[in-house]
């Protein structure tokens, strides 16, 4: 058998160095959102924050417009079964009421399990969604010379595209790639 070699007491806590543990560099904002989000949206009933932002895509255009996801109350101890509150816009209940078994199967989908059994819909105003679609932004600086010479011998058109894209990525970098 193999013996351990004996640990050395320490008579008090005192005499241990409480050392923080280091963070790191600084972080953008836009990597802290969704955090900050999550807890906000559980707070109100959602378990999953992204059915609220990619609702259009769970139900479509059409029934996006006219409904709002509330939250998911899920029963007692369980995270499937539950039950999605929908506000519906005035004067569209009934046809709302027809698509819920479509509705219903396209969130536990988008769950990718049997999260929603039933809908409890309300009526309210629906604000539109528009999302914002910013054009990408313009390459700055053109590629390199030496870059692009080199890829205009690639045959394929899609290839020669993506590797385009990714010299003028580089092109448009400062310096090597942050990690971390």
């Amino acid at each position: 058998m193999t013996e351990r070699p004996p640990v050395p007491k320490v008579k008090s806590r005192a005499a241990l160095p409480v050392e923080r543990p280091r963070i790191g560099a600084s972080r953008q904002i836009a990597d802290l959102m969704p955090d900050i989000g999550r807890a906000a949206f559980r707070k109100f009933g959602f378990v999953q924050s992204s059915i609220v932002t990619r609702w259009t895509e769970i139900v479509g255009n059409h029934y996006a417009a006219i409904t709002a996801p509330e939250s998911i109350r899920f029963p007692v101890g369980k995270k499937a079964g539950g039950t999605l509150q929908l506000t519906v816009m005035s004067g569209h209940g009934p046809m709302v009421q027809h698509m819920l078994p479509d509705m219903i199967e396209r969130v536990n989908r988008f769950f990718g399990y049997a999260a929603v059994a039933k809908v409890a819909m309300r009526q309210g105003d629906i604000l539109p969604a528009t999302a914002e679609r910013r054009p990408p932004p313009r390459n700055l600086r053109p590629i390199p010379v030496e870059l692009g010479d080199s890829l205009r011998g690639i045959g394929d058109p899609e290839l020669r595209t993506v590797l385009e894209s990714l010299a003028q990525g580089l092109a448009n970098s400062s310096g090597p790639p942050k990690i971390g």
